[in-house]
């Protein structure tokens, strides 16, 4: 069943649009990935989801709900971690967290929750005092501190050191395994590997392709790629003639041939035809970089971004093993945990414009979701890092 659904979103900032015709739908209890380059209106898509953008044509439901005209109740259901966020540099961990704990009628007990993400020993810690990946894990439990359903994390490790990158990585999928359905905006391939179901590829406002993570390699123009060096020399335009290869190189003796599984089968019957012996070969499956290559471009102003047919609603089913143009950002939050702060506290949690992009006039007046923007130490494996409520917690009046 899916609990996001996203049906021809459109988006534009002073007359250029943003985000053009996006569609799609995640089931509940997927990590559902957003892939694009800069400025393909990834962020801009996940703020409508949670109601931080107000789209200017289409529709958007969580769990049934529109973000807009329900804010309130999506708040309930929704946690946001943006691209970037900042709280008063004095306020300590344990403040943060008591805060936000104070927003919900039911919220997750911070203090199990602190532990699991690494930041007990942090308590006390001002917020100007947090590294990079503290803060990090900070904000991922201010996003989880309500019991959502829904998580969106959005460029989540930007900025953060390999290690701290695949703690991270290990937090999100204890998330999932708790029955959290994770929306991740990204641009790390490696990342969206690893941890998405399925991903949307969005290049200039525009959704290029829905995919399985091997579904978008599998669809690269050369999925695989041969390298070796012939004991005599080979007819490149015989090479070139080989079932679906895509390009032949020959380059100080060594032969490179794009092709796919059925060029390799081909290229060794030739081989043996031609009794020639391949010395270093190399067999190379193509990866999620070549797949998003060929959907994006150059990157610079993007590649062909084709109307694609609007995305399945229904995720493939899950096995329980895995396998192997953003827009302007969202408003200065005035929101922590999903509910609106009082006046007097309300510049404890802030969100920078990553892109200068407009003010807050654009969203609704009603607050965010749970916004928050983690890592250091690893987490163990012991209980689920957040447990899903029966039912979605209202934020408190």
């Amino acid at each position: 069943m899916a609990i996001i659904e996203v049906r021809d979103l459109r988006k534009a900032y002073g007359g250029r649009p943003v985000v053009d015709g996006v569609g799609f739908a995640v089931e509940e209890g997927e990590v559902f990935g957003i892939l694009g380059p800069n400025g393909a209106g990834k962020t801009t898509t996940v703020e409508c989801v949670a109601g931080l953008r107000v789209p200017d044509g289409g529709t958007v439901r969580v769990a049934g709900l529109d973000p807009v005209r329900d804010h309130a109740r999506v708040t309930g259901l929704l946690g946001v971690q943006l691209q970037e966020s900042r709280l008063q540099a004095k306020l300590t961990v344990r403040e943060a967290l008591e805060l936000c704990s104070a927003f919900y009628p039911r919220p997750v007990d911070w203090r199990p929750l602190a532990a699991r993400l690494g930041l007990d020993a942090k308590l006390t810690t001002r917020f100007a005092k947090l590294s990079g990946g503290q803060k990090q894990r900070l904000f991922i439990a201010l996003a989880l501190i309500g019991g959502p359903r829904v998580v969106v994390l959005d460029e989540l490790t930007t900025g953060l050191d390999p290690r701290a990158r695949r703690d991270t990585w290990r937090l999100v999928e204890e998330i999932r395994d708790s029955g959290v359905t994770v929306l991740l905006v990204t641009h790390f391939m490696e990342e969206a590997r690893r941890l998405c179901d399925r991903v949307a590829v969005v290049d200039r406002g525009r959704l290029a392709a829905l995919d399985t993570p091997a579904g978008l390699v599998a669809r690269s123009s050369a999925s695989t790629t041969l390298s070796f060096t012939p004991s005599q020399p080979l007819d490149e335009e015989e090479l070139a003639g080989l079932p679906e290869a895509v390009s032949v190189t020959v380059r100080g003796g060594r032969v490179v041939i794009d092709g796919t599984d059925g060029t390799v089968n081909a290229l060794i019957t030739l081989l043996a035809q031609r009794r020639v012996t391949a010395h270093q070969l190399r067999v190379t499956e193509a990866s999620l970089d070549d797949a998003f290559l060929d959907l994006t471009g150059d990157g610079e102003g993007g590649g062909p971004s084709p109307a694609v047919p609007p995305a399945p609603v229904t995720a493939p089913p899950r096995s329980g093993a895995r396998s192997a143009a953003d827009g302007p950002a969202g408003p200065p939050a005035t929101t922590v945990a999903g509910s609106e702060l009082p006046p007097s506290i309300r510049a404890v949690g802030t969100s920078a414009p990553t892109d200068g992009g407009p003010d807050s006039s654009s969203a609704p007046d009603s607050g965010g979701a749970n916004t928050v923007a983690g890592n250091g130490t690893e987490p163990s494996s012991a209980a689920p890092l957040v447990s899903v409520p029966a039912h979605a917690a209202a934020p408190v009046p």
